[in-house]
Formats: C-alpha cells, sequence, structure tokens
C-alpha cells in the first residue's frame, strides 16, 4: 500500500497527541450539544453523518503514559509499550490509537502477520474502524491460497469487512482537529479504493470475473489520482479472462504507463500488454506519459 503513506502521515501520533488531551479536557460536557457559536440544525433539515468523536484520556497520567507508549519508533517497540499501556489502562479509549499505529509500523515493513494481528486488535476496541477493517481484509486477501482449507471461510470474512469498511469511512474515520478537508476527502477515497480493491482481488481469486471486473473498476474511480498499479494490472487481467481484449488492452496499456519495466509489477504488465497485442493486432502505443513508480 504505497498509496497509503504519504496520507496515512496525517494520522501521526505526534498531530494527534493534541487532540486526544484537548477532547478530555471538554469530556464533562453534555454529549451531541452543538458547539459554542453554531445554532442547531431545524427540524427535517438534510444532515450529513455525525462523525464519531476521537477517543480521549479520562486523566493527565492515562494521557502521559499514552505519549511515552507513542514514543517508540519501531513497531516491536511501540507493540511492548502499548500493550504495557493496555495492562495499566485496561478501559482506555487510547489503547485503539496505538494498536492501530503499530499495525501501520508492520504494515510499513511488510510484516503481514503482525499487521492483520494488530488490525485484529483495533477491531476488536472498534469494530467499524475502516481503516483497520480494511488493512486486515487486504493481508486475508493476499495471504489466502487455493490450497488452505478455510480458504472460503477466509475469503467471506474479508469480503464483509471491506464492505463494512465502505459503510462506516463517512462516519468512523478519525482525524487531527484541523487537518484540511481536502487531505480528509483523500484519505477517506484512499480507504474506499482500497476496500473495492480487496473485494476485486477475491473476486477475480473466486473467478468471478463479472464481480471482479466491477470492484476493481470502482477501486479505481474511488482514488483516481493515484492509480495502484497493481489494481489496473488486475483489471486488465479480468478483462483478458472475459475475452474483452481490446479493453483488456486498454487498461494493459494504462498499467504499463505506471510502471517501470523490471519490476514486481512492470514487468506482468509488459508481458499481459504484449500478449493483448498479439490477440489483437494491436501495435504498441507511443509512450505518453513518463512513466511512474
Amino acid at each position: 500500500m504505497k498509496r497509503a503513506a504519504v496520507i496515512l502521515a496525517l494520522l501521526s501520533l505526534g498531530i494527534l497527541s493534541f487532540a486526544v488531551w484537548a477532547g478530555a479536557q471538554t469530556s464533562g460536557q453534555p454529549q451531541n450539544q452543538p458547539a459554542a457559536g453554531h445554532a442547531a440544525p431545524a427540524a427535517g433539515a438534510a444532515t450529513t453523518p455525525a462523525a464519531k468523536r476521537p477517543p480521549q484520556a479520562k486523566t493527565q497520567p492515562e494521557f502521559d503514559a499514552y505519549k511515552v507508549a507513542a514514543g517508540s519508533t519501531d513497531a516491536a517497540g511501540m507493540e511492548k509499550t502499548t500493550d504495557d499501556f493496555a495492562t495499566k489502562f485496561p478501559e482506555s479509549e487510547l489503547r485503539v490509537l496505538l494498536y492501530k499505529n503499530v499495525m501501520r509500523l508492520y504494515q510499513n515493513s511488510n510484516n503481514a502477520e503482525k499487521t492483520e494481528a494488530m488490525g485484529r486488535k483495533v477491531i476488536g476496541f472498534d469494530g467499524d474502524d475502516p481503516e483497520a477493517l480494511v488493512t486486515v481484509a487486504e493481508v486475508i486477501a493476499e495471504r489466502t491460497k487455493d490450497s488452505d482449507i478455510d480458504k472460503d471461510q477466509r475469503y467471506a470474512e474479508a469480503i464483509a469487512m471491506a464492505q463494512k469498511a465502505t459503510q462506516t469511512v463517512d462516519t468512523d474515520v478519525q482525524v487531527p482537529a484541523g487537518t484540511p478537508q481536502d487531505k480528509i476527502d483523500q484519505y477517506k477515497s484512499l480507504l474506499r479504493s482500497n476496500a473495492y480493491s480487496v473485494i476485486g482481488t477475491i473476486e477475480f481469486k473466486k473467478e468471478n470475473y463479472p464481480a471482479a471486473q466491477d470492484n476493481l473498476q470502482k477501486s479505481i474511480d474511488a482514488f483516481p489520482s493515484q492509480p495502484d498499479p497493481v489494481v489496473v494490472l488486475r483489471l486488465a487481467l479480468t478483462l483478458d479472462k472475459e475475452q474483452k481484449y481490446p479493453e483488456a488492452l486498454k487498461v494493459a496499456n494504462r498499467a504499463v504507463e505506471l510502471t517501470q519495466d523490471n519490476t514486481v509489477i512492470g514487468t506482468p504488465a509488459r508481458r499481459e500488454r504484449d500478449r493483448l497485442q498479439q490477440l489483437t493486432g494491436g501495435a504498441a502505443p507511443a509512450p505518453t506519459t513518463p512513466p511512474k513508480n
């Protein structure tokens, strides 16, 4: 998930820390009251789904311990300090933030097993968290093999998680106070894109190609500014399986544009393009944009 790295930087612990404790200062105020200077919506007026409030510290010692736990810079170290924090403050709302950041660190280090484990801990605290749902679903989709006895159960679980994420992304995304709206929208679009990618990947593996095509296209459409080359190539392969060769060639050409030769994705993208060119009699198009990634 290279695309996630840039946007997830918005959600760094350092930025969230202030919001966490600032929220704790007003935790005694009645919930669902309009903020000062804002009138409550008129009866019958259209409203957008209310966003879930960020986790809050209840005491200064809890917040201080949170900052210590969040200070680790490596995944294993933060997992240890987070486990210690969770033991000391077993009812703390901040556990979800800490375990989510451990999940991200393991994800960035390509430790799929630990990423899934930490993501499941987050889901255990908050079953609607879209980031954790998508992350765990993605690990399941990529790691499940045809030879796995529980393949069908794992696929069903991953699809259910991804579908739930598309439903909770508008209400359960938590970002630091003051985050620009365009960055929030980007982050939500990324989560939707990844959720549809998971579903499309699983449908492709199940050889349900029409459903795979639909969801992979949704993944690309959800975040068009940064299309994932893996998803684009997978869509080309799906169209190939459906014998939609001209359409598949167009998508394969896009996968080539997004990648460099002799790379993990670039090589199969060019191989697929060449195959489709032979099937359709099409010539290799002149490059219109420089390769990316």
